[in-house]
């Protein structure tokens, strides 16, 4: 049996912001644990070059809302980058699950060949729904939330794979 756009894409980032999410309060209670000031992990980069913690929540948040809109043809939802806190990135991610959620598999399959296209500044992309899924958004959602994950592990929070993993 086929796997369809939805089944490869809304419970996927469904399942992966559940596990961010719960990483995050892994951080918290690091932080609480030892006294330390939260910002010091929501500010943390692993390079100067690369984003913060903050910054690869909000991306990862981003790029499953956008992916499931733009395959399901609909409006995607702003969400101001104003977050500073664990909490409010967790708050972030569940506004980003409720909506992917509330997307249907109706929506969402059929959107093989459906065009999308990315417009960014002056540039173009064009796509078909599968080439975007599969080739753009989910290895660049996974980025992100691997980014996070090795952020909040280079500062010593006591996570490990099954955490990034889950039960899927």
């Amino acid at each position: 049996m086929p796997i369809s756009m939805y089944q490869a894409s809304v419970p996927r980032f469904v399942a992966m912001l559940g596990n961010l999410s719960r990483i995050l309060d892994k951080a918290e209670a690091h932080a609480d644990a030892r006294k330390l000031d939260p910002a010091a992990l929501t500010a943390f980069r692993l390079f100067p070059d690369m984003l913060p913690l903050t910054a690869q929540v909000q991306i990862a948040c981003d790029t499953a809302k956008g992916a499931v809109a733009r395959l399901a043809g609909l409006e995607i939802p702003v969400h101001e980058d104003t977050e500073q806190t664990l909490a409010d990135l967790k708050a972030r991610i569940a506004r980003t699950i409720a909506f992917v959620e509330s997307v249907t598999p109706a929506q969402v399959d059929g959107s093989e060949d459906r065009a999308i296209v990315i417009r960014r500044r002056d540039k173009e992309t064009r796509h078909t729904g599968m080439q975007f899924l599969l080739g753009q958004a989910l290895p660049n959602f996974y980025f992100h939330v691997t980014t996070a994950y090795a952020i909040l592990r280079h500062n010593g929070v006591e996570i490990g794979k099954r955490d990034y993993l889950g039960n899927p």
